[in-house]
């Protein structure tokens, strides 16, 4: 149990109901004893006489119960989540990134990927190989979905129960020091999901050592971090260590928090402010940035406002309503969530104010929802948007992207319109050469009744959204998870290839013209017209024009050159420009 710089002993562990803990390591017993702690923070228990061998498999006994439990903050789980820990030294690494610079949100482009399904193999050295193609690409940050530990071979990562752990399938937390490396060295920073609102429901034995949960006070996948009760200065600790050790010891540059929305915290000082602090604290350690990006669906910019202005000071949070005015546009699908977005209206204000509901009533919620940003207090970089990523095609029936039921057309205006906006854009792994492979819900849980409830709420979570129950794919059928791997031969010929080259121009044009990423909120002016189904922006001397029909539109008082367009048939004419059906052309004044 290596920690970060300060915190507990080597095999300290926090039990504070235990009345007795015995350190079982290398086959041999160890008795430990209650240690003095600050109020607040009773009940660590640590081993006078614990081994000093570099390699020790270990686990606890409590209470006299005859089954070794693994250390809630084991390093390596060789076996699994209901085995023995090993210990794990994270300085042994010879680090080769002492010429990293880091990087910014701003002007940056995010890719996001799952690390079983991106490559053949499915593991972090494999990822690591790509690592060449993503920066021809364009891209700045890969963000690694969830790589804790949890139970079974495969799984999107968001049901881990061991947060200090790197999943063993993936190649364990050496080969992930060595893919931040890798990523370093091809200019290209890390961002790592991490899940603090729930925990799995197989291996979890948190609750066994102390109250890490609030029994009873269940969000939308199980019982509620306790954040805020009893013991929960412990807790805190516990979470913030471990935001700490992949900053620190994996030299990560970002870390993604899932679904912030669901920490419930009542204390005068959130966790998320904490967050914040702990970041710039070690920020100003490193002499690197460290980004905290925060999903949430409240739409509430105080994650992102700086904590002198009563904001928790993080450096970015996820615009779902982006997501939504696009794919409504692009598609016209306009079930259950995506019911409020039907116009190039709503994309206009998405565009210039960064949310639809900021503080207007959400029909799919059945009441007002989300609050204004204010523009002087952040860069519209501080959100993050996509037109596709994990969520919007995995919690899909089908896990269908969006290549599956669109054109080459809608594809590239899909693209354009992210690649160009005033937010920071995310892609989801695939979606630059139009993957025809889907990316699924999957799972590996062992015990056959876990599966099965698995697979039954799946199909319930779908009622809602008008799919059919029965197209929904078994998540423990191991074709599942097979089929949503990205085939990579798709990506070298015909119209993959062809919308790969358009990705590649559109994220150098980025770079080219900083206006795209440079300019704040009030320097962003739209025109549309919904029903000939035309949209134009421009950032500065860069403008943006799509067309969202099936015809051939003519825009007036257009002028400049053209830096890009997605269809040969657009061009201009005098000081007008014929945009072909589905296209879009990016033009420099």
């Amino acid at each position: 149990m290596t920690l970060v710089n300060s915190g507990p002993g080597r095999f300290d562990v926090w039990a504070p109901d235990a009345q007795s803990v015995i350190l079982q390591a290398n086959g041999r017993q160890y008795p430990m004893v209650q240690k003095e702690t600050a109020p607040g923070t009773e009940g660590w228990w640590t081993a006078p006489d614990a081994p000093d061998e570099a390699e020790v498999d270990y686990g606890y006994l409590l209470d006299g119960d005859g089954h070794p439990l693994p250390d809630p903050r084991s390093r390596r789980l060789p076996a699994g989540v209901h085995e023995l820990s090993r210990t794990f030294d994270p300085s042994a690494h010879v680090w080769q990134d002492a010429g990293w610079k880091g990087k910014d949100l701003r002007g940056s482009v995010i890719y996001e990927l799952h690390v079983g399904t991106f490559t053949p193999e499915g593991t972090l050295d494999a990822a690591a190989g790509k690592l060449g193609y993503l920066a021809d690409l364009g891209v700045d940050f890969v963000e690694l979905l969830p790589v804790n530990g949890f139970n079974g071979t495969h799984n999107w990562g968001y049901d881990g129960v061991q947060w200090y752990a790197v999943h063993e399938g993936y190649g364990g937390p050496a080969a992930y020091q060595r893919f931040v490396d890798a990523a370093h060295a091809a200019g290209i920073g890390v961002i790592q999901d991490v899940v603090y609102n729930h925990l799995g429901p197989s291996g979890n034995y948190l609750p066994r050592f102390g109250p890490y949960l609030k029994q009873g006070d269940a969000n939308t996948w199980g019982d509620s971090v306790n954040l805020d009760g009893p013991g929960s200065d412990v807790v805190r600790e516990y979470i913030l260590d471990n935001l700490a050790l992949w900053l620190r010891d994996y030299h990560v540059d970002g870390l993604r928090l899932d679904a912030v929305h669901a920490l419930r915290d009542e204390r005068a000082v959130h966790i998320l402010e904490e967050f914040g602090a702990l970041g710039d604290a070690v920020s100003a350690e490193t002499g690197l940035p460290k980004i905290l990006i925060a999903e949430s669906d409240l739409n509430n910019p105080r994650l992102i406002y700086p904590r002198d202005a009563n904001g928790y000071g993080l450096d970015g949070q996820w615009s779902d309503d982006f997501h939504h005015a696009v794919h409504v546009n692009v598609s016209g699908e306009t079930t259950g969530y995506y019911s409020d977005f039907e116009s190039l209206a709503v994309l206009a204000k998405v565009l210039k104010d960064g949310f639809l509901h900021d503080g207007t009533y959400s029909s799919f919620r059945g009441r007002h929802h989300g609050r204004p940003i204010n523009a002087s207090l952040v860069h519209p970089a501080a959100l993050v948007v996509c037109d596709q990523n994990h969520d919007q095609i995995g919690n899909r029936a089908t896990g269908d992207r969006l290549s599956q039921s669109l054109s080459h057309g809608q594809l590239a205006v899909a693209a354009v319109l992210t690649l160009t906006s005033p937010f920071t854009p995310m892609l989801f792994m695939g979606e630059e050469f139009a993957a025809s492979t889907p990316w699924q819900f999957f799972t590996s849980h062992p015990e056959p009744e876990l599966g099965k409830a698995t697979a039954e709420g799946r199909i319930k979570e779908f009622e809602r959204m008008g799919w059919d129950p029965a197209v929904v794919p078994d998540p423990q059928d191991p074709e599942t998870f097979r089929r949503s791997k990205l085939d990579w031969n798709e990506a070298a010929g015909g119209d993959h290839a062809r919308l790969l080259e358009l990705y590649r121009a559109l994220t150098a044009l980025r770079r080219e013209h900083s206006e795209l990423a440079g300019l704040g909120f009030r320097e962003t002016d739209v025109t549309f017209d919904d029903d000939a189904g035309w949209l134009r922006f421009r950032r500065g001397s860069v403008e943006v024009l799509l067309n969202f029909s099936d015809a051939k539109v003519r825009l007036d008082d257009v002028s400049g050159t053209v830096l890009l367009s997605t269809d040969e048939a657009t061009g201009l004419d005098g000081e007008a420009l014929a945009l072909a059906p589905w296209s879009a052309a990016i033009l420099k004044s």
